[in-house]
């Protein structure tokens, strides 16, 4: 057991992914966390802050559609486990990259303001389209998103959509080469804004169009449930709005989805009235032709982070009930058959 000395000036590392994107979000958390010790006033005995990134399985397979090769551990499983071996001690994420369901030992310690979680349209530079509307019949858009496929294709039938992988600068120089296929992307706003390119944003694609994803543009940090101190820091830099909307998502999503990337959009708010706190809370689920929708708003009174969870958790069972279980029926056959063609081609092309 480490004395109150040892303890109060311990070295806390703040680990994510090795993406630019990745590390913008998590120098957001460690200044954060530094604000809390003001360089003026800061003693010896005060904690301090580092950092370290690694590379993960969603970052090495660039080739394959997120759709088949797996779930959102593919971007937390290596991280998890330098937490676990006390590597290191936060895990700053995407938190709509997090699973709903943690590693035993591993706790969601805290959630930051959000920045906008909406979607956004980017046009290939020198094109005059202002929105999905001006788009020619026919037209590419890139996303590896099933989610925003399966939304985008009931309003907008004519166009096409084609999975692109990399980093955002990866992305973007896809989209803007002069005879590549993409006409325009799809992407999290949030992402934009923070690596400096809003600039390119052509247009926000707001609900009913296009609900957004499970805590999108929200960074959740993840420590070890036993890190008493750890979670202490992470509660004096945790957003109460935030962090209610985003438990009242993902425990939408956790009834919802059986570990898997599902098209599952959200909508969630916060308000308060002659001081009470109302959540509300609108959740969908789409086939990934297009071709059905189940929708459902849930509007209620809460007073703790428990209430909150249980109301997105209550949205997903009306949901389910009301015909949500029949696509995601169909989206998991759908994959297990792709995943099957998937390898047969893989071993037929490394056998020829």
């Amino acid at each position: 057991m480490r004395s109150e000395k040892e303890s109060t000036s311990r070295v806390f590392t703040l680990a994510s992914r090795a993406s630019q994107l990745a590390q913008i979000q998590t120098n957001i958390c460690l200044a954060a966390l530094q604000e809390l010790y003001p360089e003026d006033i800061r003693t010896s005995t005060d904690p301090t802050f580092t950092t370290s990134f690694m590379t993960t399985a969603g970052d090495k397979n660039q080739s394959q559609a997120l759709y088949l090769i797996g779930g959102k551990a593919l971007w937390t499983k290596e991280l998890e486990v330098a937490l676990k071996e006390h590597a290191v001690d936060m895990l700053v994420h995407s938190l709509k990259d997090v699973p709903t369901i943690l590693p035993e030992g591993c706790i969601l310690g805290g959630v930051m303001e959000r920045e906008d979680p909406l979607d956004s349209l980017v046009v290939k530079a020198g094109k005059p389209w202002k929105s999905l509307d001006d788009l020619p019949s026919g037209s590419v858009v890139g996303t590896s998103s099933v989610r925003r496929v399966a939304q985008l294709k009931r309003r907008y039938p004519g166009l096409k959509f084609l999975d692109v992988r990399g980093n955002l600068n990866t992305r973007m120089a896809k989209l803007d080469v002069p005879d590549g296929p993409f006409a325009a992307l799809v992407l999290a706003k949030a992402g934009l804004v923070r690596l400096g390119m809003g600039d390119r944003i052509t247009s926000d694609i707001e609900p009913p169009i296009l609900y957004h994803a499970v805590s999108q543009g929200a960074l959740g940090v993840e420590i070890r449930a036993d890190d008493a101190e750890a979670l202490s820091l992470c509660e004096r830099i945790t957003h109460r709005e935030t962090l209610w909307r985003c438990l009242a998502e993902r425990g939408c999503l956790r009834v919802l989805e059986g570990g898997c990337s599902v098209p599952v959009g959200v909508a969630s708010s916060l308000e308060n009235v002659d001081g009470k706190d109302f959540l509300t809370l609108i959740g969908c689920v789409t086939a990934l032709d297009g071709s059905k929708q189940v929708e459902h708003t849930l509007k209620e009174p809460v007073s703790s982070r428990n209430e909150a969870e249980a109301l997105g958790e209550r949205v997903a069972e009306i949901l389910k009930k009301s015909g949500a279980k029949e696509i995601l029926d169909d989206i998991n056959v759908d994959r297990a058959q792709r995943v099957k063609e998937a390898q047969v081609e893989d071993t037929a092309t490394s056998t020829q």
